[in-house]
């Protein structure tokens, strides 16, 4: 071990010991007295004392090298529990198991105690989690820029079978992690007005003066590889008010009216995507927008400058990634900080810009795009407004000279949509103002260069790129699935831990009775915990053996949760008819959130809260078919689940999932996918091979000439499948809901009419395909041999490989350059 280096070399013992002076030391508490949460506190504490070594030798390498730096923007950073993903990559996981034998404590007890980070929801910030882990794991320098959120979503309870939001909490206790930056705080600025005037060169120049004023402060965590030297830095923004308590108005009884201002800033960092249905929730999400951007490019310049006094080198040091449009604001933001406060001339500053920003999309469906009402921009950031519109101006000035005439092509590219009420489309201003767009799976990169952006490739060609999403196997196989990285390093050995490639060394195995019985016991293992989940989270007791098909993701149309549901009384209605033939016992888990303004989502949680009520409850179908709702989907829950899953739901409508990593996940678990050939599913079905997934449905083409209205016929599906209309017939008439029958008529009237993503229309063949899946079950060492090459053929989706591919593709960085020499006196600020 260097000096730079993680000490994964300490003893149980020596574990032992450093719980024990924290517990004295920093929890200050007779260990008599220690609660679950107190020794949560010593141990972290602990946990971390190891990293900070290599933190520091990171900061200082970085000050010392000058290096090229990646800066990771994102509005989320699903990282999920920190300790014992810290202790995974410190190669310290049995260590602490066994330095709480020594002390006689409940390993899990400390562990499951740890509350989840809220500062994510979905797969855009898992994806970003993922990302800072494999960035210190292959040696790339970086820093990820987000907002440190008091609540972060929202807790998910099932009241009577609906959504119900209540906050998240997260920190009443404290975050062990993360550090305040007292000295890393940026004044961010709403409002006000634009003066522009003539400097003593003759040169115009504009100063944004006057409006509101917050605060943003840093918080900083340290993300460590796992075997490497480098750990990098996670660095958040909470909001503050520069007033946050008014003596005078306290002084004459103005209670409220005397900590107004500082309730009003803190708003900023309360919760992750606010209602936006709302005036007030819209303006509220762009401010937050603006605050973490603000913020982190002002601390990316500051920490430039320090080591480079010429701004022409910012994007030879720097290579600024924009995860999603959220942080598009810091494409003007950059610009008002090189031509207002640093002055320099347009064309020069645009040139830094451009070659400094790359921008991942994560969408395919324009009416997903984030764009924002030109008054409201003009507004609250009235200079962005006017450099924006300054961009825009020339950029089409260029597309009228190389497409003259093109009239609706200019409207199409423009930056600013005149349509329906002027808006900024912030995907075009991203896409303007990188060099480089990537998609994140093949298909999804394929089909934003013919459809979403293709106007925009034809008149900026050579910008987009593909780089797949990929997993951290840290979290989602070591971590999660402890007894499956047993049996995989009992006949493989370790090194595929660092390089997941090496998986393909398990093929051989596919036919050896020892290694299937022995991945049999893992799955039975596994299926068994995640019963005990259930019973815990749910209350409902399910059966291991049944087969366990799940689909645990953010709740939405497209993801087709509705397709499932349809199955699920497609098999109720065939089991209450004595039509069991080929049919397995099954467990039917469903989980994930819906937004608290998206109301179709919420009546499809009600409605499988619904179903499950009616087909659990009914002694007919006992033993063949449970259906299970797990409240309050989480990345703790996910590891549990996803080990335990036979079946992984992947069943978007084609051409509308961007990639998925769910779908990575569960196949790397050995569960076998069912799916369309949507986002990552292709390179999956590519790398596993046919046999060992289950395809069903159109393909992106199909479906988009079905979407565009050219084929729509849902009332012939409903007329010619007998099975399709007694399931709709059942939940429109109200047999799920006796107490309320037109609850979910809704849902029908939407299938029915329209049917956007074509739920009817892939339902018979995904109905089929699931007949399959059960054929295959009953056939348990086939089932098991699949799963296998599963597990095997997965190596290509590691966030490894991934970030090694923005590394060569986008930023220009080398990875393994920024291994740490040695330890340094103080992290710098």
């Amino acid at each position: 071990m260097t000096s730079a280096q993680c000490d994964s070399t300490v003893t149980p013992e020596q574990f032992r010991d450093r719980i024990l002076d924290h517990a004295c030391r920093t929890v200050g508490k007779a260990v008599v007295t220690m609660t679950a949460d107190d020794w949560l506190q010593a141990t972290a504490h602990a946990c971390r004392d190891l990293m900070a070594p290599a933190w520091l030798a990171s900061h200082d390498a970085f000050y010392r090298d000058n290096d090229k730096v990646v800066c990771y923007l994102s509005m989320e950073f699903l990282i999920g529990r920190s300790l014992s993903g810290n202790l995974v990559k410190l190669g310290l996981y049995d260590t602490c198991r066994k330095a709480y034998e020594l002390l006689g404590l409940d390993w899990k007890s400390t562990a499951f105690c740890e509350p989840e980070a809220g500062l994510g929801n979905g797969g855009l910030g898992r994806l970003a989690a993922c990302l800072l882990d494999s960035l210190a794991t292959v040696g790339v320098r970086a820093w990820g820029y987000g907002i440190r959120y008091d609540y972060g979503m929202f807790r998910q309870r099932l009241v009577g079978g609906e959504q119900v939001e209540e906050p998240d909490d997260w920190a009443r206790h404290g975050n062990p992690w993360e550090f305040k930056r007292e000295k890393s705080v940026f004044e961010v600025q709403f409002g006000g007005r634009v003066i522009q005037f003539t400097d003593a060169e003759g040169r115009i120049r504009h100063e944004w003066v006057d409006g509101e004023r917050v605060l943003a402060v840093g918080r900083d965590q340290a993300i460590p590889g796992f075997q490497s030297e480098v750990v990098n830095t996670l660095r958040l923004w909470r909001a503050e008010s520069p007033h946050t308590f008014d003596l005078g108005r306290f002084n004459t009884g103005d209670y409220v009216d005397a900590v107004r201002s500082g309730i009003e800033s803190q708003n900023l960092s309360r919760i992750l995507y606010p209602d936006d249905s709302t005036h007030s929730g819209k303006e509220l999400r762009f401010k937050q927008e603006y605050f973490f951007v603000c913020a982190s490019m002002r601390d990316i310049l500051r920490r430039f400058l320090k080591l480079n006094p010429d701004l022409a080198a910012l994007p030879d040091k720097i290579a600024i990634q924009l995860n999603d449009t959220h942080p598009a604001i810091a494409i003007p933001e950059l610009m008002r900080l090189l031509v207002d406060v640093h002055q320099m001339d347009w064309d020069r500053a645009w040139d830094i810009c451009r070659r400094t920003f790359a921008y991942t999309n994560h969408t395919v469906m324009p009416e997903a795009l984030e764009t924002w009402p030109v008054e409201m921009f003009a507004r609250l950031l009235p200079r962005h407004y006017e450099i924006v519109c300054e961009i825009n101006r020339r950029f089409l000035d260029e597309v009228r000279r190389v497409r003259p005439g093109e009239f609706d092509l200019y409207r199409r590219v423009s930056i600013i949509d005149e349509e329906g009420g002027r808006r900024v489309r912030m995907a075009h201003l991203a896409f303007v103002g990188s060099h480089k767009v990537n998609g994140v799976a093949a298909v999804h990169t394929d089909l934003i260069r013919k459809g979403l952006f293709r106007d925009l490739d034809t008149v900026l060609p050579g910008r987009i790129v593909n780089v797949t999403n990929g997993v951290t196997p840290r979290r989602w196989l070591m971590l999660s699935n402890r007894q499956l990285t047993e049996l995989i390093n009992q006949r493989i050995g370790t090194g595929w831990q660092g390089d997941l490639s090496g998986l393909t060394a398990l093929e051989p195995f596919a036919n050896d009775t020892a290694t299937l019985d022995a991945l049999d016991a893992v799955k039975a293992h596994n299926k068994r915990r995640l019963a005990r989940l259930v019973a815990e989270a749910a209350g409902i007791d399910i059966d291991p053996s049944s087969l366990f098909d799940v689909q645990v993701k953010r709740i939405h149309e497209y993801k087709r949760q509705l397709l499932n549901l349809l199955h699920v009384v497609t098999l109720y209605n065939r089991i209450r008819a004595g039509a069991t033939e080929g049919m397995v016992p099954r467990t039917v888990i469903l989980g994930g959130k819906a937004a608290p303004a998206y109301h179709m989502a919420k009546r499809i949680i009600r409605l499988a809260g619904d179903i499950a009520g009616v087909v659990n409850s009914d002694p007919g179908v006992n033993g063949w078919l449970r259906l299970v709702y797990m409240p309050n989907y989480n990345v703790s829950n996910a590891q549990i689940i996803i080990p335990g899953a036979d079946v992984s739901e992947q069943i978007s409508t084609a051409g509308t999932e961007a990639s998925g990593t769910s779908n990575m996940k569960f196949a790397l678990n050995g569960a076998l996918t069912i799916g369309t050939l949507d986002g990552a599913n292709i390179e999956i079905k590519d790398e596993v091979g046919e046999d060992n997934i289950f395809i069903f449905g159109l393909n992106a083409d199909q479906a988009n000439d079905m979407r565009a209205g050219r084929r729509q016929d849902s009332w012939d599906h409903y007329h010619n499948d007998p099975e399709l209309r007694q399931a709709l017939d059942m939940i429109a008439a109200g047999w799920f809901s006796p107490d309320q029958q037109d609850r979910h008529r809704p849902i029908v009237d939407a299938l029915l009419g329209h049917d956007e993503f074509l739920v009817l229309t892939d339902y018979r063949a995904y109905v089929d395909c699931q007949r399959r899946v059960a054929a295959l079950y009953l056939d348990r060492r086939e089932w098991h041999r699949r799963a296998l090459l599963n597990v095997a053929r997965m190596g290509r989706f590691s966030s490894d490989r991934t970030v090694t591919e923005y590394a060569r593709l986008i930023w220009g960085v080398a990875p393994g350059a920024a291994a740490a020499h040695r330890p340094a006196r103080a992290a710098a600020e």
